[in-house]
C-alpha cells in the first residue's frame, strides 16, 4: 500500500474533496433533508434514553460528523437511534433517577466505554464479532425491544405518571391502570402528531413529516397554553400520609448531600495521607473503609428515595383557589372552591414542590454548543456497566453495519466492517466528549439520505451544520414542543421494527433458530428493563444449540448409485458390501463431535462382522483439531489390531496439513490416503484376503447395479497389493 492509499485508508473523508460540483449539490439537499428529520428525532430519542430532550441535539452534533468522516459508508447517518437509546435508559435507570445529573454523567461514561470497545475491535479487525449475534437472536430482540419502546412512551401519550422499577411489565400495568385519569389535551397532541406524520408519509412521502408535525403541534401548544406549572410547599399538602412521604424524601435528599460532602472530605484526606512518606499506614485503611461505608449508605438512601419519588409522582391533587392547599383528587371538602386544574408533583427540591398542571413540554433548551470535556470516570460503576456496554457495542454496530450493507447493494459501494467499527467507535467517543449518550447508525435517516440522492459523506456535514444552527440560534423555538409529540415520533419510528413474520420464518428455516428467536423475545420482555440480560441469554442459547447440532453431524453409509456416484445407502435404498464399509462424515472433526464420529464408525463395524476395510470419505470434513486427530489415531490402531484396514479419500488440504504436523499421516501411511473414493476402492479390492470376497460382484464397484450380483468387469490385478482372487 503506497503512502496516498494509506492516508486515504486512515482518513476516508479525504476522498470527498475529489467529488464534482453535481455531487456537492446532491449532498447538500440530502443533508438538509436528513437534518430536518434529525433535529426533532434526536430530541425524542434523548427522552427514550432517560436524558433531557436537548441532549439529543448534543448527540446529533459531533457524532454525526465524526461517524461520517471515519466510516466506510457514504450514506450512513450516525446519531441517536431508538434501540441504543432504549438500552442506555434501561441500563442506567437502576443506578440513578432518569434525567438527574448523576444519570447524565453515567450516560456520558457509557458512551465513552462503547466508543473505546468499538474502536478497539475495529483496530484489531474484529468486525466479524457481530456474527456472534445470530439473525434469529436479533429478530427476537428487535421485536421485544420495539414493544418495550412503544409501551415505555405510553405514559407520555396519556399524560399520566409512570415509575421505573425492576419489572417493566409491572410498570406498564401501573400506567394502564391510570387510563381513566389521562390528560385529554396531551392525548390529543399525540394523536394529532401521529395523524400528521402518517398523512405526510402517505400523500407526500418526500416531505419531512416529523418536522411538519413538530412545527404544527409546537405552535398549537404555544397558542393554547398547553403547559401549566405551579409551586407549593410541603405544608400545602393536606393529606398527612402524602406529606409524610414528601418530608421523608426531602430529609433523605438533604442526608444524601451531607454524605456526599463527607465522602469528598474523606477522599481529600485520603489523598493527602497517601502523599506522606510512610503512606499513612493504618489511617489509610481506616479512611478507605469509611469512604466505602459512606458510599453504601448513599446507595441505600438513593434507592429508597427513588421509591418515594415514584410514589409521589403518582398522586393527583386538586388545589384550593384561595389558600393553595393541595388535596388528593376527589378529597376536596364540600363547598371549597378550586382552580379547576389537576396537579402532579414534578420535582421536589429545597422544600419546594414544582407542580405540573397541564401537558408537559420540552422546556428551556440551553442555547450554545455543548462543552467539550472528558467524562468523570467512576471506576466502581465502570465494571458494573461492562456487560451492558459490550451489548450496546454489538447491537449498535450490528444495526449500523446492516444498514450500510443494505444501502451498498444499491450504490455498489464496498463497506468495510472494520472501518465502520472505527467510525462508530470514534463517533461514540465524540458523543462522550460532547456530553452525550451512545449513538449508532439510523435506519430511517440513512434511508432519507439515500433516497434524497446523497453520494458522499458530505451530506452528513450539511446535516451537522443544520444542527449547529439549531443549537446556536433556534433553541428558544423548541420550548413549547410537547413531550407527547416526541413520544409519538418514537412510537411511529419503531412500528416497523415489530415483525413477527421474521420469527415464523426463522422457525421454518430450522427449529433451533425458531427456539432461539422466541427465547430471546420472551427473555427480553421478562427481564426488562435489564435488556442486556435478554440478548445475552438469546445469544448464549443460539451458540449452545449450534454446538448441539454440530455434535451430531450426518454420518452416511455409502452405496453405489445407478448414476455411478457413492450416495447415502439408507436414503436411496442401495445395497451394501459385507467386506467394505464406506462412510462419509458431513462435519468438522473437533472436540464436540468426535465422540459421535467414533461411535457411528464402530457401530457400522459391529454391524458388519465380515468387514475387512473401512473407507472414510472425507470430502465433508472441513477441519481437524487435536481431539479429532487423537480419535482418528486410536481408531486406526484399534481397527488394524483387529485386522481391519482403514483408508481415507478426498481429505482437504487443511486436514492433511494437521495430519502432517502431528505425524498422523505417517501412521495411516501414504498407501491409505487417496484423492478420490474410486481410487481408494480400486486399491482396497486388491488388498482383501478373503475367499468369500469377489471384487467383480462388490456392490461398491463402479458399474454395479443395485440389487444385482452380476459383475460387469472383473478387476484382476493390482499395482498395490496381492493378485485378485481367480474368477
Amino acid at each position: 500500500m503506497n503512502d496516498v492509499n494509506m492516508l486515504r485508508h486512515l482518513l476516508p473523508f479525504l476522498g470527498w474533496f475529489q467529488a464534482p460540483r453535481e455531487t456537492l449539490r446532491a449532498d447538500f439537499f440530502a443533508g438538509v433533508s436528513v437534518g430536518l428529520v434529525l433535529v426533532p428525532q434526536s430530541m425524542a430519542y434523548a427522552q427514550l434514553a432517560g436524558m433531557p430532550a436537548y441532549y439529543g441535539l448534543y448527540a446529533a452534533f459531533l457524532p454525526v460528523l465524526v461517524g461520517a468522516m471515519w466510516g466506510s459508508s457514504h450514506q450512513l447517518s450516525t446519531g441517536p437511534v431508538a434501540m441504543v437509546s432504549l438500552l442506555t435508559g434501561a441500563t442506567l435507570a437502576q443506578f440513578a433517577p432518569t434525567g438527574s445529573e448523576q444519570f447524565i454523567a453515567f450516560a456520558v461514561l457509557l458512551a465513552l466505554m462503547v466508543g473505546i470497545m468499538e474502536l478497539a475491535m475495529g483496530i484489531a479487525k474484529l468486525g466479524a464479532v457481530v456474527n456472534f449475534l445470530s439473525h434469529p437472536v436479533i429478530v427476537g430482540f428487535t421485536n421485544a425491544a420495539a414493544i418495550i419502546i412503544a409501551f415505555s412512551q405510553l405514559h407520555k401519550v396519556l399524560g399520566v405518571a409512570a415509575s421505573r422499577s425492576e419489572s417493566f411489565i409491572g410498570d406498564v400495568w401501573g400506567v394502564l391502570q391510570q387510563t381513566g385519569e389521562a390528560h385529554i389535551p396531551t392525548v390529543a397532541m399525540a394523536f394529532a402528531a401521529l395523524a400528521i406524520m402518517i398523512a405526510v408519509r402517505k400523500f407526500a412521502p418526500r416531505w419531512p413529516g416529523v418536522l411538519i408535525a413538530v412545527i404544527i403541534t409546537t405552535m398549537a401548544s404555544w397558542q393554547l397554553g398547553f403547559e401549566r406549572k405551579g409551586e407549593a410547599t410541603l405544608a400545602d399538602i393536606a393529606d398527612s400520609e402524602v406529606r409524610l412521604i414528601a418530608e421523608e424524601f426531602a430529609r433523605a435528599l438533604a442526608h444524601i448531600g451531607t454524605l456526599n460532602q463527607q465522602i469528598a472530605e474523606r477522599s481529600a484526606e485520603l489523598q493527602a495521607v497517601r502523599k506522606q512518606p510512610a503512606g499513612g499506614g493504618q489511617r489509610t485503611l481506616a479512611l478507605a473503609y469509611e469512604i466505602e461505608v459512606l458510599k453504601l449508605e448513599v446507595k441505600d438512601a438513593e434507592r429508597e428515595n427513588r421509591v418515594r419519588s415514584r410514589a409521589l409522582r403518582k398522586f393527583v391533587f386538586e388545589r384550593e383557589s384561595t389558600s393553595g392547599r393541595l388535596h388528593l383528587a376527589g378529597g376536596v371538602p364540600t363547598g371549597t372552591p378550586t382552580d379547576g386544574q389537576r396537579w402532579r408533583i414534578g420535582r421536589l427540591a429545597a422544600g419546594r414542590l414544582e407542580l405540573i398542571g397541564g401537558g408537559e413540554v420540552v422546556g428551556t433548551v440551553p442555547r450554545g454548543l455543548p462543552a467539550i470535556e472528558l467524562p468523570r470516570v467512576n471506576w466502581e460503576l465502570l465494571w458494573t456497566l461492562l456487560s451492558a456496554a459490550f451489548v450496546i457495542s454489538l447491537v449498535g454496530f450490528m444495526e449500523a453495519l446492516s444498514i450500510a450493507r443494505a444501502m451498498a447493494t444499491k450504490t455498489r459501494q464496498r463497506v468495510d466492517p472494520n472501518q465502520e467499527l472505527i467510525g462508530q467507535g470514534l463517533a461514540n467517543i465524540a458523543a462522550s466528549l460532547s456530553q452525550s449518550f451512545p449513538v449508532s447508525g439510523s435506519f430511517s435517516r440513512s434511508a432519507v439520505n439515500l433516497s434524497a440522492g446523497a453520494v458522499t459523506g458530505l451530506s452528513s456535514v450539511f446535516a451537522w451544520l443544520l444542527v449547529l444552527a439549531t443549537l446556536l440560534f433556534l433553541t428558544p423555538l423548541l420550548y413549547h414542543l410537547p413531550q407527547a409529540v416526541l413520544a409519538a415520533i418514537i412510537m411511529l419510528a419503531v412500528a416497523n421494527l415489530v415483525n413477527f413474520g421474521a420469527i415464523r420464518h426463522a422457525w421454518k428455516a430450522h427449529r433451533h433458530d425458531g427456539i432461539a428467536a422466541v427465547t430471546t423475545f420472551v427473555a427480553t420482555l421478562a427481564f426488562a428493563p435489564h435488556l442486556d440480560s435478554g440478548i445475552l441469554i438469546g445469544a448464549g442459547l443460539a451458540i449452545v444449540l449450534y454446538l448441539y447440532r454440530s455434535m451430531s453431524p450426518r454420518v452416511a453409509v455409502l452405496g453405489r448409485h445407478p448414476d455411478g456416484t457413492l450416495r447415502d445407502a439408507r436414503l436411496h435404498g442401495l445395497p451394501l458390501s459385507e467386506h467394505i464399509v464406506a462412510v462419509r462424515f458431513d462435519g468438522s472433526l473437533y472436540f464436540a463431535d468426535v465422540p459421535h464420529f467414533e461411535d457411528a464408525l464402530l457401530a457400522q463395524v459391529s454391524q458388519h462382522p465380515k468387514v475387512k476395510y473401512v473407507l472414510i470419505v472425507g470430502d465433508g470434513i472441513n477441519q481437524l483439531d487435536a481431539s479429532g486427530e487423537e480419535v482418528i489415531r486410536h481408531l486406526v490402531q484399534r481397527l488394524r489390531d483387529n485386522r481391519i484396514g482403514v483408508a481415507f479419500s478426498g481429505l482437504k488440504q487443511q486436514v492433511l496439513q494437521v495430519m502432517h504436523n502431528t505425524g498422523l499421516d505417517e501412521l495411516i501411511g501414504e498407501r491409505d490416503l487417496f484423492r478420490t473414493e474410486d481410487q481408494a476402492l480400486a486399491a482396497i479390492y486388491t488388498r482383501i484376503n478373503d475367499l468369500e470376497f469377489d471384487a467383480r460382484s462388490c456392490p461398491l464397484r463402479p458399474g454395479s447395479r443395485p440389487g444385482s450380483s452380476a459383475p460387469a468387469t472383473a478387476e484382476k490385478t493390482s499395482s498395490v497389493g496381492r493378485t485378485a482372487p481367480p474368477p
